[in-house]
């Protein structure tokens, strides 16, 4: 089983879309939405939720009212400032603490110094995470909640999940969306996988956020090429990307022009290569024959997100 994950080191390369237009071309692929702090990729899939599940992880305190007494001793060692004051009253006393959800860092302290008990400590519901059905094949993808951490935790859940899905309906190939960024569910999205695509555009905060993506990913091990995107907006910069990867060890398998056409699919809510046959369309036609080509020569995907780092076998959770 290969896993191809499309990856850029900031959001608004186009990455999204090339991977919608990789998921029409690949037909029999498992595909992935990692990422999970700002999924979009259901936009233009429209899938058809078959499955859906809470995905938990850490905990958050909560204030019984009817038990708390007022004492203010989990104000006093908050050290997040999220205990307030100002909790509806109990009959026993004319107001009560409350804990704002958002700022709780689940330390538990307030918790375990609670001497009346008042206090739930319980794990917590940081989204919903999904298997779909699209016109082009299963998809697995999630929903964070509204400042909801272990992202990347999430991100290696859904890969374990198309993994097992993968290998039940014999599909040979997993298409990842993966995170922008270098942070945790980048990690986790990189991790293990067989091949990396960045999709990178001709600008100084691309050129800068390919080479901290471009060091990550040679640091976890996992083989790299490279795809300029909008690469005739400003060929000076797509010709140094161009040659940093290949010093590096990158391939540069494609330059896909700008066009409008891109901008109509996406209104459309259809891969570029669904919708038109310009320059745009082809470039990705031709770019996914380049990648599969260096997919078919990369190595396995890793069961269940498993990288060997120093000789130590680690597991991207974070």
């Amino acid at each position: 089983m290969k896993e191809l994950v499309v990856i850029s080191g900031k959001g608004g390369t186009g990455k999204t879309s090339i991977v919608a237009s990789f998921a029409s071309l690949a037909k029999e692929a498992v595909i992935v939405d990692c990422d999970v702090d700002a999924a979009d990729l259901h936009l233009v899939l429209q899938p058809q939720i078959q499955r859906r599940e809470d995905f938990t992880a850490g905990s958050k305190a909560r204030i019984m009212p009817g038990h708390c007494t007022a004492c203010g001793k989990c104000e006093e060692l908050c050290r997040f400032d999220a205990i307030y004051y100002d909790g509806p009253g109990n009959g026993k006393v004319p107001k009560t603490f409350r804990i704002d959800t958002i700022a709780c860092e689940g330390c538990g302290v307030c918790f375990d110094f609670c001497d009346d008990k008042a206090i739930e400590f319980e794990p917590a519901v940081c989204g919903q995470w999904f298997v779909s059905q699209t016109r082009c094949g299963p998809m697995v993808h999630a929903r964070l909640g509204v400042a909801a951490e272990n992202s990347g935790k999430l991100v290696t859940h859904l890969r374990r999940t198309a993994q097992e899905l993968a290998a039940r309906q014999k599909r040979e190939m997993i298409l990842c969306d993966g995170s922008p960024g270098i942070g945790c569910p980048v990690i986790a999205s990189l991790t293990g996988a067989s091949l990396a695509l960045f999709v990178v555009e001709p600008t100084a905060s691309g050129r800068h956020d390919f080479l901290r993506v471009a060091q990550l990913t040679m640091r976890l091990g996992v083989p790299g090429i490279l795809a300029v995107n909008k690469a005739d907006l400003n060929e000076e910069v797509t010709s140094d990307l161009e040659e940093f990867a290949r010093q590096n060890g990158i391939a540069v398998v494609g330059r896909i022009p700008y066009d409008p056409a891109v901008t109509q699919a996406q209104i459309a809510r259809k891969a570029v290569v669904e919708a038109s046959s310009g320059p745009a369309a082809e470039a990705i036609r031709d770019l996914w024959t380049q990648t599969q080509t260096y997919l078919h020569r990369s190595a396995p995907a890793a069961a269940g997100g498993f990288v060997q780092l120093a000789g130590q076998q680690q597991e991207s959770t974070t």
